[in-house]
């Protein structure tokens, strides 16, 4: 075989990390980029009154195919908090994508989700560590609904023992001026 042979017959390996394009997906969750205030309601358990903590976020993209939030507040306790959400989307699996870590928990949790009809509300599924203090793991759903461009809720809930989804907290989201 000759140079020119050799070099002729190879083929140029394909790019394994091909440039992402923003889909639009990924200009949904774009309306999350800013700063905001935020007021959350959590119900410890069904015999106790609602717990209330106010806090902020502030919501950054990176590469226009990922956000991510970093919050600052109180847990109903009092504690201070510190949170980090990455919200993305993943063309291959068709889905939302993402991640949410706090100060307080050791839980690394894992989002999958998709974005309703409406456009306004994207269900994200996810698992963690059951509230019953067992040590076994539940099914939980963090659900994001924009009311407005600037005011936004995000709702968290877990399955009954019957089934049925179960909602413990309620966080509004205000945009800064």
């Amino acid at each position: 075989m000759t140079m020119t042979e050799t070099k002729s017959s190879e083929q140029a390996p394909e790019n394994p990390c091909p440039k992402a394009e923003p889909q639009k997906e990924h200009e949904w969750l774009h309306k999350l980029v800013g700063d905001w205030t935020c007021e959350m309601e959590c119900s410890m358990g069904p015999d106790q009154p609602p717990m209330e903590s106010t806090g902020t976020e502030s919501v950054r993209s990176l590469g226009g195919l990922w956000t991510i939030g970093e919050g600052t507040g109180d847990a109903p306790d009092g504690t201070p908090v510190k949170s980090i959400m990455t919200l993305g989307y993943d063309p291959q699996k068709q889905k939302f994508v993402g991640t949410f870590v706090a100060s307080m928990m050791t839980h690394l949790w894992s989002y999958e989700g998709t974005l309703d009809g409406s456009g306004k509300i994207l269900t994200l599924d996810t698992e963690g560590p059951s509230f019953t203090g067992d040590g076994g793991m539940s099914r939980y759903q963090d659900i994001i609904e924009f009311v407005s461009d600037d005011h936004r809720t995000l709702k968290s809930r877990m399955p009954g023992e019957d089934g049925k989804w179960i909602q413990f907290m309620t966080a509004h989201y205000k945009r800064k001026s």
